[in-house]
């Protein structure tokens, strides 16, 4: 090792300066986003400190952490020090996070208003770039029971199997359906096919005593619900 590529290794640092130690001796919330990342890399390349690096990659995404958990592995490795390796520790991390974040939403809240369902789903829905179309199931008292993937397509859309929704309400014992899909292309107009499926599902299910309470079609930044725009 060079004397340069020395200067940059973060064990040369003082004891208080070096991420590990920090969060040992003073807690992960003292450390910052840069510190944190370097964790995760371990070390940086021949010019820069894992923390440099770290904060390279955080203003290529202006230090937003959503956006990061967008880029590809590919994306990654074209940061020098970045390969394979790091690049599936960073997007490892990214998912732990996003999935993360849908756990507490299920453990913290009933279903009481669109928007709940809109912060609840937006995690899983919102960045995909094809189309996928979930459903919530709830107990009496709106509290989230199951939510199941239906189907995965295309941009332009999905197909719904009618009978494994009946199916799963059934076996878990569902009283309401909260259905959800996501726009990739960020419209938030329903389509006719849309509507014609939430038509279908809600006459399916009245027969069992299921109320369909929502259709909410999900984008990145804002939603729509069927409920609010009185299109049930």
């Amino acid at each position: 090792m060079t004397e340069k590529s020395k200067s940059f290794s973060i064990k040369h640092w003082s004891q208080n300066d070096q991420p590990r130690e920090k969060l040992r001796d003073k807690g992960k919330a003292i450390l910052s986003d840069a510190e944190l990342l370097a964790i995760l890399l371990g070390s940086g390349n021949r010019d820069e400190s894992a923390v440099a690096l770290s904060q390279r990659i955080l203003g290529s995404v202006d230090h937003n952490l959503k956006e990061l958990g967008k880029r590809s592995l590919k994306q990654l490795m074209q940061f020098k020090g970045i390969g394979e390796a790091k690049a599936i520790t960073i997007a490892a991390a990214m998912e732990l996070g996003r999935r993360r974040q849908s756990e507490e939403s299920i453990e913290l809240q009933a279903i009481q208003s669109s928007r709940s369902v809109y912060d609840l789903m937006q995690p899983i829905l919102g960045e995909l770039p094809h189309e996928e179309f979930w459903i919530l199931y709830l107990n009496n008292s709106n509290k989230v029971l199951l939510k199941q993937q239906l189907s995965k397509g295309g941009i332009t859309g999905t197909l719904v199997d009618v009978r494994l929704v009946l199916k799963t309400a059934l076996e878990v014992g569902a009283v309401a359906l909260i259905l959800t899909h996501n726009h990739p292309s960020g419209n938030l107009k329903p389509s006719q096919s849309d509507k014609a499926l939430t038509q279908k599902l809600k006459q399916a299910t009245e027969s069992l005593d299921i109320k369909i309470l929502d259709h909410l079609i999900i984008t990145e930044n804002a939603y729509l619900s069927f409920a609010d725009e009185s299109l049930l």
